[in-house]
């Protein structure tokens, strides 16, 4: 018996049915049709099928006239993986065309052209992958694409979110989608959550969005701001929320039926831009107390151009903190505060500490959610001068910053 056989075994009278994994132990792994695995000893397991070797043909993916053109590009992550067999980890195995193939349903909404940009699990992904990224859906959409569908691993998708919000100006959908769990699970949410994503692809929110499931039933998904989004939950299939501003809209499921929720920009509204430029050496750094000052020097010694402090509460840090910030402004980097709360705006004219922070040259983030800031700092060092940089970072330039603190928080559902 050979890694990827199906294989049953029997214990204590019960029948148990699955393909045969790796094992690093005396006992052998099976993943069962319920997409778990269980342990037991190899003199248990009888041989039902040999592994079939993977076939090289490919369908052709059929057109219908009349329907929207979309580009799905795809980077790897949950979504775009499967179980390898070699090492009994899940791993960015499928490429664009895979995905439409598994889900054919999304034929019935649009055409597709199928594009792999690279195949990598989302923990790699570095800012050059979002500069090709960014590239790549321009050009799409310059050939003439209605939508981009963008499939992509969830743990930093906020990040890359974030990204193409700033590095493009688009007329039409840009969406990015991912999975929670891979399409050889029962419970996977690869499927609703393509298929969403296909729906709002083809709407008229020209925007970049982050589209997944909005609780953790399969009823309906939220589509949310790239710039207003963070993953909240490690591995529940609701884990994406709004933070501080309402999800644009939600869809259903199975209807596909999207409701808007808040404004945006319409389809054709924006001219395609792109502004791909990056300045790598920005850092996020969270104060926790006793934190010591050296951390900011740490960066400031090393020629970084920009640094997000995630301060407590209204924006804060201890008082050691100060000397080191004013230094770092007194040099050129750019120094923004943001908040480990989350919800809320910040605000340093409050206390003391605060307003010490703004004389030594702070900025203030808004409600802008940490990464979030880090991610424009890069954008605007990359594409601006310092000065007009640090003029742009408070302003609201792709919907980062709400006008208002919104007094109660915002969860469709409870997490």
């Amino acid at each position: 018996m050979e890694e990827g056989d199906r294989v049953k075994a029997v214990c204590r009278g019960v029948v148990y049915e699955g393909i045969l994994m790796p094992s690093t132990s005396e006992y052998v792994v099976l993943k069962l049709d319920n997409g778990y695995n269980i342990g037991i000893r190899p003199e248990r397991v009888e041989l039902l099928e040999k592994r079939h070797p993977a076939s090289e043909e490919r369908r052709v993916l059929v057109r219908r006239e009349g329907l929207p053109e979309v580009s799905i590009l795809s980077t790897g992550g949950t979504i775009a993986s499967k179980v390898d067999y070699r090492t009994g980890a899940v791993s960015p195995k499928f490429d664009a065309q895979d995905i439409v193939e598994a889900i054919p349903e999304m034929g019935e909404l649009a055409n597709f052209n199928a594009r792999v940009v690279f195949s990598i699990l989302s923990e790699n992904m570095q800012p050059s992958h979002w500069v090709k990224l960014a590239s790549a859906v321009y050009e799409e959409i310059d050939g003439g694409a209605d939508g981009v569908l963008i499939a992509h691993g969830t743990d930093t998708m906020a990040y890359t979110a974030a990204a193409l919000s700033f590095m493009l100006c688009t007329p039409v959908p840009v969406v990015l989608v991912g999975a929670q769990r891979s399409a050889d699970r029962p419970s996977s949410d690869s499927a609703m959550n393509a298929l969403c994503a296909t729906r709002v692809a083809v709407s008229d929110i020209a925007e970049v969005s982050v589209v997944m499931h909005g609780t953790t039933s399969d009823d309906h998904c939220l589509v949310h701001r790239g710039c207003k989004v963070r993953k909240m939950h490690t591995s529940r299939r609701d884990a994406f929320r709004s933070i501080n501003a309402f999800p644009i809209a939600s869809v259903s499921y199975p209807e596909l039926e999207l409701k808007v929720l808040s404004s945006h920009r319409r389809r054709g509204e924006a001219k395609l831009e792109l502004h791909e430029r990056l300045e790598e050496r920005c850092a996020l750094i969270k104060y926790t107390p006793g934190a010591p000052s050296e951390l900011l020097d740490f960066y400031v010694d090393r020629g970084y151009r920009g640094i997000v402090i995630e301060g407590t509460g209204l924006g804060h840090v201890g008082s050691h903190w100060i000397p080191s910030i004013q230094r770092a402004t007194e040099e050129g980097v750019l120094v923004v505060i943001t908040s480990q709360c989350l919800f809320g705006r910040v605000c340093d004219r409050v206390y003391d500490n605060g307003r010490d922070m703004l004389r030594a040259g702070v900025i203030e983030g808004e409600d802008m959610l940490p990464e979030v800031a880090l991610v424009k700092l890069m954008w605007l060092l990359g594409n601006y001068p310092p000065e007009e940089a640090r003029r742009l970072v408070r302003m609201n330039l792709r919907g980062e910053i709400e006008e208002e603190t919104r007094g109660e928080w915002y969860f469709p559902q409870p997490l």
